[in-house]
């Protein structure tokens, strides 16, 4: 087959290559010729409309760190009802950073999300018009091309263990950003409950990101990320944690500030500079991409 018709099979680089790219991917170029020929191209021109100003202003302020869920407590997502904190953002006490959201899309279902996850990894355009405003661009490893395309793998568990090279602005300058996802067991989650009502699928790991154009000092910032999905009378729930800062180690949060209480109290002082100043762009950028999900996910699947 051409690039054009099936340019998922034709699209793989280097990593080295990757890298060298997203300093033009980070200006937001326009689609190039053979992009804009691909059937779904006319979605990334498409007016995205503003995210409801009610939710926006939950977000204008810091939660209670107190009511935050910690990600030892990411288990607490599988119970029924709803937790003190579903849609906010602050710094923790020991300066990591929080950030919760929750959108229901009444059209939607898991198995869109599932193929979603499965989709968009495979070429630009894909992640791209996920979000054209702040997506650069996207690459995968040959092996993890082969898994996403192999249809012996459950949709629900190809994108397992695949990890995304992303190049996007989350508020806070353009990223190249590594994220590792995984099964919800290696996330962590008790699998005696993973089960209807409890949830209805999971897309989630950890990230490391670093500015695209890098400079001497600029530090690689990790995050575990959670996007935990169940079905209710409104439609599709997705109710979204961050914790920047941490990373997970055998299945186990781990904050990633180092322990020597003097160089512990003024690299606190300097993260909590940063995630004060990087929450609240991301969850905007949380709240306006993810407002933008479900109509990809519908789109797309036709």
């Amino acid at each position: 087959m051409s690039k054009n018709t099936q340019p998922e099979l034709s699209a793989q680089r280097t990593h080295a290559e990757y890298i060298e790219s997203t300093k033009r991917k980070a200006t937001l170029l326009d689609l190039t010729p053979e992009e804009k020929a691909r059937p779904f191209s006319k979605y990334f021109y498409e007016t995205i409309p503003d995210p409801d100003p009610e939710f926006m202003a939950m977000m204008d302020t810091p939660c209670d760190p107190d009511k935050a869920l910690l990600p030892e407590q990411r288990n607490d997502l599988l119970n029924p009802g709803y937790l003190d904190v579903e849609i906010g953002w602050c710094v923790l006490p020991n300066s990591a950073g929080f950030i919760a959201n929750k959108t229901v899309y009444p059209d939607a279902t898991a198995e869109m999300v599932d193929w979603w996850f499965a989709w968009h990894p495979l070429e630009d355009l894909r992640y791209r018009l996920w979000y054209p405003p702040q997506h650069g661009g996207i690459m995968v490893s040959p092996e993890n091309r082969k898994r996403l395309l192999d249809s012996s793998i459950p949709m629900s568990q190809r994108n397992w263990g695949v990890l995304h090279h992303v190049t996007e602005d989350t508020n806070g300058g353009m990223d190249n950003v590594d994220i590792h996802f995984m099964s919800p067991e290696e996330f962590g989650f008790d699998m005696k409950r993973w089960k209807e009502p409890n949830v209805a699928t999971f897309a989630g790991g950890q990230g490391w990101s670093s500015p695209v154009n890098r400079k001497e000092g600029d530090i690689t910032a990790p995050a575990m990320m959670c996007h935990f999905f169940r079905q209710t009378e409104a439609g599709l729930e997705q109710r979204t944690r961050f914790w920047m800062g941490y990373r997970l180690v055998d299945g186990q949060p781990e904050l990633t500030l180092p322990p020597a209480s003097r160089f512990r109290q003024k690299a606190c002082r300097d993260w909590r500079s940063i995630m004060s100043a990087s929450s609240p762009g991301l969850r905007r950028f949380c709240r306006e991409s993810i407002r933008n999900s479900a109509a990809a996910w519908k789109r797309n699947l036709k």
